[in-house]
């Protein structure tokens, strides 16, 4: 068992990660323009900066998906229909496309990008970064897509450039998002009230089921961190194949601080780490 100071310290330390994830310094890009590319979507794009190629995720927003290339994708699909309260996935996939021809319009100026670099998973083994964009009418990309109704207040949150904190951020998002619901703009047009209260109760009762499976399937032996294969640290729960790499290209670990400068690896994946790993 821990001792009193040894709680103390680890207390500091979650809590030094947390201010660091939020006080990273936010990098202001101007002059940015939007790269064509068929995987572009509302919410996540190609982008060039100064000769150089970047893909970006918005914070604070999910927008539909606009196809369904891989089991993740089809799960993610199956989300927002039921969120969305939609009559079936192929409607879903069509406001993704209208999400995305929304944002290549309202970007075909010039806009300006206000980044950390903080990693944003994704289906590509490319790195992408949480971004937040404002276009060349000095409007918010994501309060845009939210208040026409083509996207949700769901997802990463941080402190605004203008200081903003990400609680406040992420109501005013939220009462973006009634509004356009009450308005019936964009997807909302084609919720069906009735059917939406039965899908999000159906996805409760999955996420459920799903975390109870979790439970039960967790291995009972401890992972030593520095030598289990990536098949192996993936079944821990917050461990993908993108972060399973990484904590591969910077072993050795000796220290939980150690893991928790690996690129990707929140407070809340550290915390769950460090109860199914060993470092020896």
């Amino acid at each position: 068992m821990l001792s009193h100071k040894q709680l103390t310290g680890w207390a500091i330390f979650f809590a030094a990660l947390a201010l660091h994830a939020q006080a990273a310094d936010l990098q202001r890009l101007d002059g940015v323009t939007l790269v064509p590319s068929r995987w572009n979507d509302g919410d996540s794009f190609k982008i060039l900066h100064a000769d150089k190629e970047l893909t970006i995720r918005l914070y604070y927003i999910d927008c539909a998906e606009s196809h369904a290339a891989s089991a993740t994708d089809a799960r993610r699909v199956r989300s927002q229909t039921r969120y969305f309260g939609l009559p079936g996935h192929g409607r879903t996939t069509h406001f993704g496309r209208q999400a995305a021809a929304f944002t290549k319009k309202q970007l075909s100026q010039p806009f300006s990008v206000h980044t950390a670099f903080a990693t944003a998973p994704g289906r590509s083994r490319k790195d992408r970064y949480y971004a937040i964009v404002t276009t060349g009418d000095g409007e918010d990309m994501g309060q845009l897509l939210i208040k026409n109704g083509l996207a949700r207040a769901y997802g990463v949150r941080r402190t605004l450039p203008d200081g903003t904190t990400a609680a406040e951020a992420a109501a005013r998002l939220s009462d973006t998002e009634h509004g356009a619901m009450l308005d019936r703009r964009g997807i909302w047009a084609e919720t069906d009230s009735s059917r939406l209260v039965a899908l999000r109760a159906a996805a409760r009762s999955e996420v459920e089921e799903l975390k109870q499976i979790e439970r039960e399937a967790q291995p009972t032996g401890k992972i030593n961190i520095n030598t289990a294969p990536p098949e192996e640290l993936e079944t821990i729960t917050g461990v993908g194949p993108v972060t399973a790499r990484r904590i591969m290209e910077h072993r050795p670990f000796r220290t939980p601080e150690d893991l928790g400068l690996v690129p990707g690896i929140s407070r809340p994946i550290l915390t769950n780490l460090l109860n199914h790993i060993t470092f020896h």
